[in-house]
């Protein structure tokens, strides 16, 4: 890791501080960061060093760790080990699994009360042709409608919000403060290929009794809209990550090697085989799985759930969620909030990927031996991984296709939090003093493995937190903003507060 001293080598400092303490956000912290007589030195000590945050979130941006590809995970592990240890952290472990390494620390402030902190440190694959700044150079560039962001794989998935929660860390150290709270951190490296050791981590003598002794468990985000608005979710669906993979080997028709294209009017297919496959997947075009009892375990949303998506909807604005996402209609037409309601309701099952035979330039006349195609299935609750997986094979074997391959690489449950736990509670209280309107939504379609701590045998109340803004998350051009011109959005500096904010409101909120 770079040293801090040098972090600041590119940036102007004083226009970094000058753009801080003109920022149009205002932030508004709760009574007990107010009555410490703390708030004033830490905000000075945000706001010098912001050079010095906003080159920490560069550096790791351009230390890429991606799983999926088995790239520098011992130096992102090393890598995430000195950004805690730099931030504060005690009794900083690699922990070893049946894959990737996870890390821990602690930070023991001699508190009444313990919060979790959860981080991943592996990033998205990308592709360099699609950006329009390179993704591992962390440029400063121009974010229209939200002022000065930092380019590049990572950076709103999730550097930039973690390095901010760090940055409030280095802030109440430098103005002689102890956070208010003792935290436990825990961090993966395999968050992108479906968390598929992160059980390990979780549960490793060194961390559980820290994390048993927690009031709940936040990974920090940046999700303010362009209205600045945010949305807490009382949950997350959970995932199936898997390929299903056809072959002339293993169905016992078709070649061992690809062969010339010539030959498929006397040789079987394997790539029409995956396809006739995945055809029997879903239906309506795909939009609805039709694998055989996939709905059996679907819990219907309640009335309070259908409640908060109604109020989610009218405090949303549906033309600018359009935009953002480059699509002109919902399914099957939907209304904002009907298909809100599927968002948060509905299982689905997804092709990520198609591989097979030739893709190079112009073509190439060959039969293929193999084909894979690459899936998710988002689960809603009472769905489980293990049944739904089950599921699958038996589905396969009924539509006679027990030939192909399917290969899970990762996967969790859905995670539920109580809308009472003190982690939403404290979340609403920082967003409503900053005049942030936020609203409670039954689950986020994205899936996080907060199941490992919502579950048995830790049984916390996990979610997200974060003021500011980022976007791009697994597309080109992801950007996290440093330098906020919108009025209703944070950058850097507020939140940094927020953090900070958030636990003080973590350390005397009621329980």
């Amino acid at each position: 890791m770079t040293d801090q001293k040098n972090f600041s080598t590119d940036i102007d400092r004083r226009a970094l501080i000058s753009a801080a303490a003109a920022s149009p956000f205002i932030f508004q912290p709760g009574a007990a960061l107010a009555n410490s007589g703390a708030m004033a030195a830490i905000r000075k000590a945000v706001e010098m060093q912001l050079p010095a945050s906003i080159a920490r979130i560069q550096d790791w941006v351009r230390n890429a760790s991606i799983a999926a590809e088995n790239s520098r995970m011992e130096e992102g592990a090393a890598y995430m080990m000195a950004l805690a240890r730099d931030a504060g952290f005690s009794q900083v472990a690699r922990i070893a699994t049946d894959g990737h390494p996870g890390v821990v620390g602690v930070m023991d402030n001699g508190a009444d009360r313990w919060v979790g902190i959860y981080f991943m440190y592996d990033v998205k694959q990308f592709d360099a042709a699609e950006w329009s700044s390179p993704p591992l150079e962390a440029r400063i560039v121009d974010r229209a409608g939200f002022g000065k962001a930092i380019m590049g794989r990572g950076a709103t998935n999730q550097k930039g919000p973690e390095a901010t929660f760090l940055a409030g860390l280095h802030a109440m150290r430098e103005a002689g403060v102890k956070p208010p709270v003792n935290i436990a951190l825990i961090c993966e490296g395999e968050e992108e290929i479906g968390s598929p050791h992160f059980r390990q981590v979780a549960l490793h003598p060194s961390i559980r009794p820290y994390l048993e002794k927690c009031l709940g468990v936040v990974i920090p985000a940046g999700w303010q809209n362009p209205n600045g608005a945010v949305t807490i979710n009382l949950g997350s669906k959970g995932i199936i990550e898997l390929e299903l993979i056809a072959s002339g080997e293993k169905w016992g028709r078709g070649p061992e090697k690809d062969i010339h294209s010539s030959l498929k009017a006397q040789v079987d297919s394997p790539v029409w085989r995956l396809v006739e496959a995945l055809s029997t997947l879903t239906k309506d075009g795909g939009n609805t799985p039709a694998i055989e009892g996939w709905f059996e375990k679907v819990r219907p949303l309640t009335k309070r759930e259908r409640e908060l998506i109604a109020l989610s909807a009218r405090a949303t604005n549906e033309a600018d969620r359009k935009k953002a996402l480059g699509v002109k209609r919902w399914i099957d037409d939907l209304s904002w909030e009907k298909s809100l309601e599927r968002l948060a309701a509905q299982p689905t099952v997804n092709i990520e990927g198609l591989v097979a035979g030739y893709t190079g330039p112009g073509g190439k006349t060959v039969l293929p031996a193999r084909a894979v195609a690459k899936l998710d299935f988002r689960l809603v609750p009472d769905m489980t991984v293990a049944d739904s997986l089950e599921k699958l094979k038996r589905h396969l074997a009924s539509k006679g296709f027990p030939d192909v391959e399917v290969n899970m690489s990762g996967g969790y449950d859905p995670t539920e939090t109580a809308e009472g736990s003190a982690v939403i509670r404290a979340q609403q209280a920082v967003y409503d003093r900053a005049g942030v309107a936020n609203t409670l939504y039954p689950r986020n379609a994205g899936s996080w493995p907060g199941v490992v701590f919502t579950g048995e045998p830790l049984k916390l109340p996990a979610g997200q937190f974060g003021l500011g803004h980022g976007g791009g998350a697994h597309a080109p051009d992801e950007y996290y903003v440093i330098e906020s011109t919108n009025p209703k959005v944070a950058g850097l500096a507020d939140a940094t507060m927020g953090y900070v904010d958030f636990l003080y409101e973590m350390a005397t909120i009621s329980i």
